[in-house]
């Protein structure tokens, strides 16, 4: 049996052997005949060969000449992280405390350092901050703000309702005394069960939301510091905050001037800012600023007005003029002598070169009534007519009797204000009317022994006006006094009518048709007269990434909308071709 299987094993391998055999012939064969004899033929297309090598040899130097040559264009310079950016403020810090923050230093290190719970956005309106909704039922007379989720403080505790009630508290209490307390005043506030924290008001009021822009204060530092040293407790010196940048040193002796050392927020809820640093560089006054630009040592300033700024002579900055709400007024005191007659009020205004006087205010615009363009869309405008001196002058003879009738003219020293009211004074005196102009210092004492107790005939002033048309601050009966802002005195019962109601209105259209009929009275009346509406001058390195320039400021402050996204260093970026 086994040799049976050894003989057959023999035959099946010798047959194996003879079928690779004449397979490896048949290779052979193979190969000779489809490449070897075809060799030759190379000689015939030699030529053919070398063009497609050197071919693909110009397109491997080409590519990489490319990537060398035009690899610049592929990389761009672009803002990155990183570096201190540094603005000038004028005015002492007392205190850190947000509440309190009175200096324009202090308004600065507050909006950089805390989040209210509405802010003006870019478009220059009201929106929502901390909050992350702002609704009103009731016909507004019933608003409820509902936070983000995920707040936190710069020392990572939650930022929740307990914060915000707190802040609120304190606001409406008198012994307090905040800078925001009468924008709370006579309303009530309590939480609901869904989180939505709730203000119940007096009576309607349609722009309710800009007195929501409080910053909130965090209970977890200060719910045991007594009332009376809130200004000058702790918290007021290294506070914990919920904004873009936290503090976190000063350095300097002087009172005036000193730096405030910030640092990017972590916690920051809309994100960690670009600048790894901010830092408010004080000064006493605006000579100080100025030196401190022309000497390269601080990055921007919104301290140096148009006029001031020509002593700016560095060329590392640029110049840049921005719009906010707020205006120039001759406020004509009804309740003086002649002027508490309407009809001489009117012929004053029409014998006045209004683009005379306005030319002594460059770079800025001219304004007609007490409401922006911004604010609201009125579609039906009164007309006020203006520059017929002949026809004024014979209208101001007759109401006086012939006699000469004698002005006070009052001002602050302060931008364009004393040319302007030298301009006016100019103009008056052309009229027939002695002028006699005091220019004062901008002060507390000015406000309390001119502005209060309106000692002038008229007052040349800058007036904020906010984010919202509401002029009730300014021409309502009830602000005719030493506490109010009606700095011309004026009463009209219509108007107050118009003003209420206007206040109280939610629909848009309504309203606008409310503010139109004022402004017709304000026009008849003439208790005041516009002159340009106002502007921040910003001084900047011209290296930085700053505020857009297109962003609608309601104040100055509001240039720090977007302070997350300014920038001072760059790098190179690479971008997809």
């Amino acid at each position: 049996m086994a040799g049976s299987l050894n003989k057959r094993g023999q035959k099946i391998l010798k047959k194996f052997s003879r079928v690779s055999i004449k397979a490896s012939e048949e290779g052979k064969e193979h190969i000779k005949e489809n490449f070897i004899a075809k060799l030759g033929n190379i000689r015939k297309i030699r030529l053919l060969v070398l063009e497609w090598s050197l071919l693909v040899v110009v397109l491997i130097l080409l590519s990489v000449a490319q990537a060398f040559w035009f690899g610049e264009s592929y990389a761009v310079d672009a803002y990155v992280d990183g570096g201190t950016y540094i603005e000038a403020t004028i005015g002492r810090v007392s205190s850190m405390n947000p509440l309190f923050a009175t200096t324009n230093s202090e308004k600065v290190l507050s909006k950089l350092m805390f989040a209210t719970l509405v802010a003006d956005d870019y478009s220059g309106h009201p929106g929502p901050e901390l909050a992350s909704t702002v609704r009103y039922t009731d016909e507004g007379k019933t608003w409820r703000i509902h936070l983000r989720d995920g707040l936190v403080w710069s020392d990572g505790e939650p930022l929740t309702n307990k914060d915000v009630l707190f802040t609120i508290e304190l606001i409406q209490n008198p012994a307090v005394n905040t800078i925001f307390t009468a924008n709370l005043e006579g309303v009530k506030v309590h939480e609901e069960e869904n989180g939505d924290i709730v203000f119940d008001l007096p009576s309607a009021y349609a722009d309710f939301e800009t007195a929501l822009a409080f910053p909130v204060v965090p209970e977890h530092i200060l719910k045991d510091t007594p009332l009376k040293t809130l200004v000058e407790a702790n918290f007021s010196k290294s506070p914990v905050t919920s904004g873009a940048f936290t503090f976190n040193a000063v350095q300097g002796t002087k009172e005036e001037e000193r730096v405030y050392y910030l640092t990017a927020n972590t916690n920051y809820f809309l994100g960690k800012p670009m600048v790894s640093s901010f830092a408010v560089h004080t000064y006493e006054d605006e000579d100080d600023v100025v030196a401190a630009i022309n000497a390269g040592g601080v990055t921007a300033t919104a301290e140096v007005d148009g006029k001031e700024s020509v002593q700016v002579t560095s060329e590392s900055y640029n110049k840049r003029y921005s719009k906010i709400s707020s205006g120039v007024f001759a406020f004509l005191n009804t309740s003086r002598g002649s002027l508490s007659s309407a009809d001489m009020r009117r012929a004053i205004r029409l014998g006045l070169n209004l683009a005379e006087i306005r030319a002594a205010a460059p770079d800025t615009e001219a304004l007609d009534f007490p409401i922006l363009n911004s604010q609201i869309e009125l579609s039906n405008l009164p007309s006020i007519p203006t520059g017929d001196a002949e026809t004024a002058r014979e209208k101001i003879s007759e109401l006086g009797g012939g006699e000469t009738i004698n002005l006070e003219i009052a001002t602050v020293n302060s931008g364009y204000l004393p040319e302007v009211t030298a301009k006016l004074a100019e103009n008056l005196e052309a009229l027939g009317i002695k002028c006699s102009v005091s220019v004062y210092a901008e002060s507390q004492e000015f406000v309390a022994n001119i502005v209060s107790k309106r000692n002038y005939d008229i007052l040349v002033y800058n007036v904020e006006l906010g984010a919202d048309p509401d002029p009730l601050a300014y021409y309502h009966s009830s602000q005719a006094k030493a506490s109010g802002m009606n700095l011309s005195n004026y009463r009209n019962a219509l108007v107050d009518d118009l003003l209420i109601g206007a206040r109280g209105t939610m629909d848009e259209t309504l309203r606008a048709r409310k503010y139109e009929k004022f402004l017709e009275y304000w026009a008849t009346d003439a208790p005041a007269i516009g002159l340009y509406q106002a502007n921040m001058t910003y001084i900047y390195n011209k290296n930085v990434q700053t505020y857009n320039e297109s962003n609608v400021l309601t104040t100055a402050i509001d240039r720090f909308a977007n302070v997350e996204d300014w920038a001072v260093n760059k790098g190179t970026k690479n971008q997809t071709p």
